[in-house]
This record gives structure tokens, C-alpha cells and sequence, in this order.
């Protein structure tokens, strides 16, 4: 991809938005944005305290109880709810008998640090190709734009799930999840911050820069990377949900965690031969599952909005227009729009021409 011009409109992109203080303010006066706030910290808290929670409970997720199981319905639970009790708050699995609050908790652990760790891979990778490809020559900008638009092309479920199935299998698979999302979707990170960076330099701070003889690295460090840090922010937040949805499907797919390791999608690939026999082991990884893609694309948006100065500027204009439509109609059919010629302008300007 050849290097373009920054556009008129592309220095407005690349401003730096409201300060830190006044965007947590905005933020914390959203409701949504608080109960989202709270559900994710809840399932931070969640997965860092899963042995301890396991352990007050006093179960952990691998030990199996057959003796839960009706062996003469195939495995299901015996009793209400999957096996609910005081032994077992959230019921056994059926077939295996293992403890699902038990599973559930560590299963956030993964789910969250996978989405956690392959974001991370994804910004850093981002973030250096394409301050690369925005400060470098035009010929590393083409040897990048080409990489990232075929990197962007390619089909990432049909080639995580081939590296997933020809790595070794004693490789720790939540790290080869991270790894693997991450390589596969740093793409539209890098053509982001290549964009912001075209505009960027074209600004008068870093020309000053550059006449003083700063070097490319310093520019990028100390002059782009304050400003990148708005939109790379809040394209992370958007990228969160999607790799907590790509990390349950590859699971689910049976390419992801393995057993005895837990993971919400490994338990809902397991759930799918038991929802009519057990439905509670289907709604419970299903409903997290749904409460954490919810909550992080909810506080992503939020955070989007607030950072986005043309969003801001969008909004104050609307209002403006808004206001100006309805004075004008107020004001009767008398009243003339100060912003319009009359009569008499227009002929003078006829005139002229």
C-alpha cells in the first residue's frame, strides 16, 4: 500500500482528546458504564481468587464424582438444578461429575487472561508496524501496507485453528491461544496507528522536532506516542470482546484449552450433547460468557465516545444546528436569517458577477 496524503480532516483525528481526569468523569457519569465497570472488575476479582474460591467451597475442578451421576440416565446428575447442594453450589458436570462453580472460576482465569494477553500482542505489534510504516521510507511503507492488507485478507479462524492443531500438545495452550490471536490480529492496529502517524507528522511540533535534529525513534517516542495513546486505547477496548469470543469458539472447536484445564467455550463444546437432559450446564458458561463480551463492548463504546474528539465535535454542531432551526422557526415569518442575503445582497452580488 502506497503512502497517501493526510486528508483535510485527518489533523482532527489525530488531536489529543479531553484530559484523563475529565474523561473518568464522563465515564463514571454513565450509568452503563458503571455497571459494566463493576461486572468486569467482579469477574477480575473472580478469576485472580479462583483457588480460594474453589477451596471454600471445597472442591477444585478436575476431581471426578461419579457417585453424583445416574449411571442408568447416562450420566446425568442426580437430584435438582445439575446436582445443586451445599457440597456443590452450582451443581456436577454430567458425565464426569466434576464441580462446575469450581470450573466456572477458573475458567475465567483463562478466559481473561488469554483476551488480556492477545490484546497486549496485538497493540505492541500494531503500534511498531505502523510507526514504522509512517515514519519510515516509502518502500517500508509498502512492504508493510501490502503485509497488513493480506494479514487483513486472510481467513484467522481457518489458521488459528491449523496452528493450534499442529503445535505439539505438552506446548501450555493458554499461551499458544495468546499467541495466536495475537499474531493473527495486529493488523488493523497497524493500519490505525500508520494513518494517525501521516497526520501527525505533518503537525508543527513534530517538524520543530525534526529540525532539531531528534531521530525517528525519539519522534515516535516522545512526540507521536502521547497522541497514538487516544485511538490505540480505544481501539483496545473494542479489540477485548472480540478476543474473549475468539478465545471460547476455538475452544469450543476443540482446538483451544484441553482438559483438565477449564474454559467457558471447552465447557459449552462439552454442554452441547447435554442441554436437554441438563440445561443449567448450558445457561451457566453460556450466561458469563454473555455478561463479559456485554460488559467490555459497553465500557469500549463509552471509552470510544469520550476519547474520539471528533465525536465531540460531531455532537456540538448537531446541537448548534438544532438550536439555530428552531429559533429561526420561532422568530415568525417576519424575521430574517442574519446568515442569509436578502433581496438586496443578492442582486449585488448578481451585479458584480
Amino acid at each position: 500500500m502506497a503512502p497517501q496524503e493526510p486528508q483535510a480532516g485527518e489533523a482532527l483525528a489525530a488531536s489529543p482528546a479531553a484530559g484523563g481526569r475529565t474523561v473518568w468523569r464522563r465515564l463514571l457519569a454513565r450509568r452503563a458504564v458503571l455497571a459494566a465497570g463493576l461486572v468486569i472488575a467482579l469477574l477480575a476479582l473472580i478469576a485472580a481468587a479462583a483457588p480460594l474460591l474453589s477451596a471454600i467451597e471445597g472442591q477444585d475442578p478436575t476431581s471426578y464424582h461419579n457417585d453424583l451421576l445416574d449411571s442408568a440416565a447416562g450420566g446425568v446428575p442426580t437430584g435438582s438444578f445439575g446436582g445443586v447442594s451445599a457440597e456443590h453450589w452450582l451443581g456436577v458436570e454430567p458425565g464426569t461429575g466434576r464441580d462446575v462453580f469450581a470450573r466456572l472460576v477458573h475458567g475465567a482465569r483463562i478466559s481473561l487472561l488469554v483476551a488480556v494477553g492477545a490484546t497486549l500482542v496485538q497493540v505492541t505489534i500494531g503500534v511498531l508496524l505502523g510507526l514504522a510504516a509512517g515514519l519510515g521510507s516509502r518502500l517500508l511503507d509498502q512492504l508493510i501496507g501490502n503485509t497488513t492488507e493480506v494479514m487483513l485478507a486472510l481467513p484467522s479462524l481457518v489458521f488459528a485453528i491449523s496452528l493450534m492443531a499442529v503445535v505439539p500438545s505438552d506446548f501450555p495452550r493458554p499461551l499458544l491461544l495468546t499467541l495466536v490471536i495475537g499474531l493473527l490480529g495486529w493488523a488493523g492496529t497497524a493500519r490505525l496507528v500508520r494513518a494517525q502517524t501521516l497526520s501527525l507528522r505533518q503537525l508543527d511540533y513534530v517538524a520543530a522536532a525534526r529540525l532539531a535534529g531528534a531521530t525517528r525513534w525519539r519522534i515516535a517516542r516522545r512526540e507521536l506516542l502521547p497522541s497514538l495513546a487516544a485511538p490505540v486505547i480505544t481501539y483496545a477496548a473494542v479489540l477485548l470482546p472480540s478476543n474473549v469470543i475468539a478465545e471460547a469458539g476455538l475452544s469450543f472447536l476443540g482446538v483451544g484449552v484441553k482438559p483438565p484445564t477449564s474454559s467457558w467455550g471447552q465447557m459449552l463444546s462439552g454442554a452441547t450433547t447435554w442441554f436437554r437432559a441438563d440445561p443449567m450446564y448450558v445457561l451457566l458458561p453460556s450466561a458469563l460468557l454473555f455478561a463479559t463480551v456485554l460488559a467490555f463492548t459497553v465500557l469500549g463504546d463509552a471509552v470510544r465516545t469520550e476519547l474520539d474528539p471528533r465525536a465531540a465535535s460531531r455532537l456540538r454542531v448537531g446541537t448548534a444546528r438544532d438550536a439555530g432551526s428552531s429559533g429561526s422557526g420561532s422568530s415568525g415569518s417576519g424575521s430574517s436569517d442574519p446568515a442569509r442575503p436578502g433581496p438586496s445582497a443578492a442582486a449585488a452580488e448578481e451585479a458584480t458577477a
